[in-house]
């Protein structure tokens, strides 16, 4: 048998891997306490409740918004037949690869004043045809649900697909509608999941400052930026990150007040298909053309107009693009693999040591998810600045390099950023595999490490490969964290595009917006492309950051 010094040696990554999460969201309160009331004061009279105000608006808004149209989405593609349904189902999942930055670039150059759209409008109804404003908080919000939706339908899927079935059938049987089943049956049976995906669409909205400065909008992680790179207010810009965090651990606390702990399906999972209604005629049609246009909305059009922009303008600064180019695929690269390294660490700790503190601490490294990218940015500087005052204290070299940060610090938020991301992939691979393989091997004498090479590599192989692929395009999207904390003259493609738009100059941002969503799709699609409903639903909860080590799903919350 395996001595216990050898399990703990295994699990002697978790803490540190807790910490590299931890430490940006102790940095930010540690910040704040000891910046006292003046920042306090700054804030509150630069305006911060507005800030607030529109942040809980567009986060309303966002979620009835993906909640609408993912949970009808997802019913659509369960519960009826119709022309398309078995590719549709799986192209709804397209609008992930396209960050919602990108996509709020092109709709706001389209519905612009000299835009195609507005153009076309004055054209047919005259120049004094009013039009609706574009630069407002509805259109953001509309932008944001096109491009986060997919969270919602993918989870809602998973929860129709898996516990719908009797309860439905019943319903029908007793002669309730398709619709009325679905309202009075289907939805409180899929209550977790729903709450699950608004949670993650909640945590992408809080995240997100790039789309809705298109619209005008401002947030409180618009106010995090514009304080800190604009009036250069760290203290200031640390309050607003700790409101921003505030909001964040309120969501999840209301996620799992939604939940409460209870079990929504029964402990034997029902593997009967649902009696799906064929459509026919107009009604058919109808829901293919509903499917589709919402893939024309969020996919289609701002494909085609970054190819119009790319082929109409070309490289633009050929220098400058190859730069940013290589710059996004060595982070990317760098980042993959360090998260794909630490997930199986964690994967192979959590599997050959169930201490209940390993446990724990795997479930600390996982939550980086759940902070939004400026609060681990901020974090990340502040913990910059507080070891640079140390080892200048201590006459040690290096203090200076630590002002503006470096590639290296990128890869370090990155990762614990896309940790749970990379977590919970592998894991999912794992799943599968009896526990009692690994007591086997250690009670055989194999080490923990012999049991990580021999045993937990092999089997985790094809979940390593997928995180890394995965990890790799969430990199390559990234915005807030490298605009934060790029060093000086680092550009990257999501940085390149955000610099052009700023500059007004939207299609010289086609083909690195281009770059972004091609790369952004491949993942998308060789996870999604097969027409089995069981094997979508599958790797759609695959690919989520939601895993709990325990068993319980936390962030997705769907009972299985």
């Amino acid at each position: 048998m395996t001595s216990g010094a050898g399990r703990r040696a295994s699990s002697a990554v978790v803490p540190a891997a807790a910490l590299l999460v931890l430490l940006p969201v102790l940095a930010v309160t540690l910040g704040v306490l000891q910046a006292g009331a003046a920042p306090w004061q700054r804030v509150a009279g630069s305006g911060w409740e507005p800030l607030l105000g529109t942040t809980l608006a567009l986060l309303a808004l966002v979620l009835i918004g993906t909640l609408l149209l993912g949970a009808g989405l997802a019913w659509l593609t369960t519960a009826y037949r119709f022309p398309g349904r078995r590719t549709l189902q799986w192209l709804l999942v397209l609008p992930t690869a396209v960050p919602s930055y990108i996509l709020g670039l092109v709709w706001s150059s389209l519905l612009a004043y000299p835009g195609p759209v507005q153009t076309t409008w004055r054209s047919l109804l005259g120049d004094d045809a009013p039009f609706p404003p574009v630069r407002t908080l509805p259109v953001a919000a509309a932008v944001l649900t096109l491009t986060l939706y997919p969270y919602v339908y993918l989870l809602a899927r998973v929860a129709f697909r898996d516990q719908a079935a009797t309860p439905y059938g019943a319903a029908r049987t007793l002669g309730m509608r398709p619709l009325q089943a679905a309202r009075r049956i289907v939805l409180p049976l899929a209550r977790p999941s729903l709450a699950a995906g608004g949670l993650l669409v909640a945590l992408e909205v809080l995240s997100d400052f790039a789309t809705v400065q298109y619209f005008g909008v401002d947030t409180l992680s618009v106010g995090i930026y514009k304080v800190w790179r604009g009036q250069f207010d760290r203290p200031g810009a640390t309050v607003l990150a700790l409101l921003v965090l505030v909001l964040a651990l309120a969501l999840l606390a209301g996620e799992r007040l939604l939940r409460r702990g209870a079990r929504f399906s029964s402990t034997v999972r029902d593997t009967t298909p649902m009696a799906a209604v064929v459509l026919t005629g107009a009604r058919a049609w109808a829901a293919t053309a509903a499917c589709s246009l919402v893939l024309l909305l969020a996919v289609g059009i701002p494909v085609v107009t970054l190819l119009l922009w790319s082929t109409t303008t070309g490289m633009g600064d050929t220098a400058g693009f190859l730069t940013a180019t290589a710059n996004s695929v060595l982070l990317a690269a760098q980042v993959a693999a360090v998260v794909v390294v630490l997930s199986l660490l964690l994967v192979h700790a959590a599997r050959v040591d169930p201490r209940r503190r390993v446990q724990l601490g795997v479930q600390a490294t996982v939550s980086g998810y759940a902070v939004p990218g400026p609060v681990l940015a901020i974090g990340a500087l502040l913990a910059l600045a507080g070891a640079r005052t140390l080892l200048d204290r201590l006459g040690l070299p290096g203090g200076g390099g630590l002002v503006t940060g470096s590639v290296l610090v990128l890869v370090v938020v990155y990762t614990a950023r896309f940790l749970a991301l990379g977590y919970t992939t592998t894991e999912a691979r794992l799943a599968g595999v009896s526990p009692s393989l690994t007591a086997a091997a250690l009670s055989l004498g194999a080490t923990p490490r012999r049991v990580l090479t021999g045993v937990h590599l092999p089997l985790a192989r094809s979940g390593i490969a997928v995180a890394a692929a995965l990890v790799a395009v969430d990199a390559l999207k990234e915005l807030p964290i490298v605009l934060l904390l790029r060093p000086f003259g680092f550009d990257t493609l999501s940085v390149r595009v955000w610099q052009l738009a700023a500059d007004s100059r939207y299609e010289m941002a086609g083909l690195p917006a281009l770059a972004i969503v091609t790369v952004a799709m491949i993942p998308v699609v060789l996870l999604f492309r097969g027409d089995d409903d069981a094997q979508l639903a599958d790797d759609a909860v695959d690919v989520l950051p939601a895993a709990d080590p325990a068993g319980e799903p936390e962030l997705a919350g769907v009972a299985r």
